[in-house]
């Protein structure tokens, strides 16, 4: 089992929350393979976008719905500081992951997280589980209550 892998399980199951890992045959580092694989809607995919905040220069977490988009401003204001583009390097000094397998738990660090309601409107969702193959099914409101994000808008509007 790969470290971002066991980080992953170590912080579900710290929390006493009993998900299954899944290993997909497939890649499922973007929206559409990961919905592809665990065969569901697009939007059930909890999306895991990292910016760089220029004020504090640390990561800051977005989960969003699969088929949304973050809207730059929209998240520089519920973020509270100006969002820039953040490196597969402190992406991975950070949370612990490499792009295309960001886990929106088990990070090395803690991360400021905002949580998209789109999400909520789901029995469940899947989420990487640290690597770009590996997802996991979860209730929408256990996520928003394990990540202790902030549920906010922050979406494109389309």
């Amino acid at each position: 089992m790969s470290k971002s892998l066991a980080r992953v399980r170590t912080a579900l199951d710290g929390a006493g929350v009993a998900v299954e890992i899944l290993e997909m045959a497939d890649s499922t580092r973007t929206a559409v393979e990961a919905a592809q694989a665990a065969g569901c809607q697009v939007d059930q995919i909890a999306k895991s976008i990292i910016f760089r905040g220029e004020a504090s220069g640390h990561a800051v977490l977005f989960l969003t719905a699969g088929g949304n988009r973050v809207d730059p401003a929209k998240a520089t204001a519920v973020a509270g500081q100006p969002l820039g583009k953040a490196d597969a390097a402190l992406i991975r000094e950070e949370t612990g992951f490499a792009i295309g397998g960001v886990a929106p738990v088990g990070h090395l660090k803690p991360v400021a997280a905002f949580f998209d309601p789109r999400l909520l409107e789901f029995d469940r969702v899947w989420a990487a589980a640290g690597t770009p193959r590996h997802i996991f099914a979860i209730v929408p409101q256990v996520l928003l209550d394990l990540t202790r994000a902030t549920l906010a808008d922050f979406t494109e509007t389309v």
